[in-house]
């Protein structure tokens, strides 16, 4: 007999708290960001969300490492409707836009997994496999990829292309785990264990005892717009801190962020929110910062 319309099968309801059961146990992501921990701290805080930061490369001339990890503590994508990749894509997205140097989301489910790179205001790149491992993106988003992250164009590329292509031996978690093994020529120095395809319990305990690690939470708004005004400081807007071409750029991230701001709160959407909040602390913290140089202090 047809069900009603409207009507709920019995099986698929009584399979239901097992499959949820089976996607908790299978998500997970990674952020990895081209910059030292502490110019990925003073940004990461702005998304206000539980973070683990990891050292994640060799040293640079300083000491620190190159390159950083953020392990979420929370998993969003369980209770706020939104999967995995699209949670992570918001978080990549905001804290691009506030920093100078790339961020790359790593994400799987028990279905596909996944990267997508942001840089800046650019338009995010990203590449999707299913679970075992078949191909579901274009080859000219692993040319993006190798350009955006400063790659070797041809080297790099080269070992990139076999993971766009049909093998049946390698699923998608091996796709992931080629990646990294392209970025460990890039400076790449993931912790041990913390690896994708790994749950997301599973990496948080593994972040928890790195050497270095350090937990990410929101301070309120007078820690972060300080916090703001040193990684702006020490990053790529150096030279655009004070003067006329200070204030242009800081109004202009103002005038974005915050119709982005409001259009979030109205549609209650947590990463239009995060990028247009991102974009307003950047703007005033600059404006701030060009206002104290200038000999009025900090207020």
């Amino acid at each position: 007999m047809a069900n009603p319309p409207g009507g709920s099968r019995p099986t698929p309801h009584a399979a239901a708290p097992s499959d949820a059961t089976d996607a908790e146990r299978a998500a997970g992501a990674l952020l990895l960001c081209r910059a030292e921990p502490d110019e990925v701290a003073h940004v990461a805080r702005l998304l206000r969300r539980p973070l683990v930061l990891c050292p994640a490369g060799e040293p640079g001339p300083g000491g620190a490492a190159r390159w950083s990890a953020l392990v979420p503590e929370d998993k969003p994508w369980l209770h706020g409707g939104e999967p995995v990749d699209r949670v992570l894509t918001g978080w990549a997205t905001a804290l691009a836009v506030g920093a100078s140097w790339p961020v790359l989301a790593l994400w799987w489910d028990h279905e596909r997994a996944g990267l997508v790179l942001c840089s800046g205001f650019r338009r995010p790149v990203g590449y999707e496999w299913a679970a075992d491992g078949t191909p579901l993106g274009e080859d000219e988003a692993m040319r993006t990829f190798v350009l955006r992250l400063g790659l070797d164009p041809v080297l790099d590329l080269q070992e990139l292309g076999p993971l766009t292509r049909e093998d049946p031996e390698s699923d998608a978690r091996a796709r992931l785990r080629g990646v990294l093994a392209v970025l460990a020529r890039a400076g790449l120095r993931l912790p041990a264990g913390l690896l994708p395809g790994e749950p997301a319990d599973r990496l948080r305990s593994v972040a928890a005892v790195v050497p270095g690690n350090r937990l990410l939470s929101w301070a309120g708004w007078r820690d972060a717009v300080r916090g703001e005004i040193d990684a702006v400081e020490h990053g790529a807007l150096g030279p655009w801190l004070r003067g006329p071409g200070a204030r242009f750029l800081a109004g202009a991230q103002c005038a974005v962020g915050l119709p982005l701001l409001a259009y979030g709160l109205r549609r209650r959407d947590h990463d239009w929110s995060c990028a247009g909040t991102l974009l307003v602390a950047h703007g005033l913290s600059a404006l701030a910062y060009d206002r104290m140089r200038a000999g009025r202090g900090w207020g």
